[in-house]
C-alpha cells in the first residue's frame, strides 16, 4: 500500500468520513502542503505527547487536574457525569453548567469487557463521597447502554448523600410535535412536569 493509499485509509477510519471524503482531504493536504499538512503534523504531534487524562475526572487537557477540576470558579456541590469527553464539550459550550464532570470513557458493557472499575466508578463513587457533593446528574446518552449504565450509577451512588438528577428527556426547544420519532415524543410524555 502506498503512502498516500494509507493516508486515505487512515482518514476515512474518522468519524463521518467515508473513501471519497478521505480522498478529498488527502488531496487537500497533498496540495496545500505548506499551509495545511505541515501545521496539521505539528499539531497531531503536539497532541500527541501534550494531552493527557485529567486525574480527577478523566477529561483530556494539557494538564492534569485539568482546567475544569483546577478552576476554583466551578461549583464543588455538582458532578454531572458524561460517558465521553465530547459529551463534557457539549455541555460545556451550552455555558450553562458551573459545576465539575465525571467522564466515564463509555458505558459499561459485559460484552466489551468494560466493568465499574474500567470506566472509572470507584473514583467516582470517592468523588460524590466528598461532604461538599450534594447533587449529581446523570448525563449518560438515552441509548440502551446509556440507560443500563445510569441504572448501575443509581444503585451504586445510593449509598452516598447526593441528591441523584437526570438530564430532562423529550421535545427539543423549537420541536414540532409532528417532526418528532415515536421514542422522544413518547419520553416526552413519560416526563412531562406539572406547570
Amino acid at each position: 500500500m502506498s503512502s498516500i493509499d494509507a493516508l486515505i485509509t487512515t482518514i476515512a477510519k474518522l468519524p463521518g468520513l467515508g473513501p471519497r471524503s478521505a480522498q478529498r482531504i488527502t488531496l487537500k493536504l497533498l496540495r496545500e502542503e505548506t499551509k495545511l499538512l505541515h501545521p496539521l503534523i505539528e499539531a497531531l504531534s503536539a497532541v500527541k505527547d501534550d494531552v493527557t487524562a485529567c486525574e480527577m475526572c478523566d477529561n483530556l487537557d494539557v494538564t492534569s487536574p485539568c482546567t475544569i477540576c483546577a478552576s476554583d470558579k466551578r461549583d464543588d456541590a455538582t458532578i454531572c457525569i458524561v460517558e465521553e469527553v465530547s459529551d463534557l464539550w457539549a455541555i460545556e459550550r451550552g455555558g450553562m453548567y458551573k459545576g465539575r464532570f465525571h467522564v466515564l470513557g463509555g458505558t459499561l458493557s459485559a460484552i466489551d469487557g468494560r466493568g465499574p472499575d474500567a470506566l472509572g466508578i470507584p473514583k467516582l463513587l470517592s468523588r460524590a463521597g466528598d461532604e461538599r457533593v450534594t447533587e449529581v446528574i446523570l448525563a449518560t446518552n438515552n441509548t440502551l447502554e446509556g440507560q443500563t449504565t445510569a441504572h448501575y450509577l443509581a444503585e451504586a451512588l445510593d449509598a452516598c448523600n447526593v441528591t441523584l438528577t437526570r438530564l430532562a428527556q423529550g421535545i427539543p426547544v423549537g420541536g414540532e410535535l409532528d417532526y418528532l420519532d415515536e421514542g422522544t415524543l413518547g419520553a416526552a410524555l413519560m416526563s412531562r412536569t406539572a406547570i
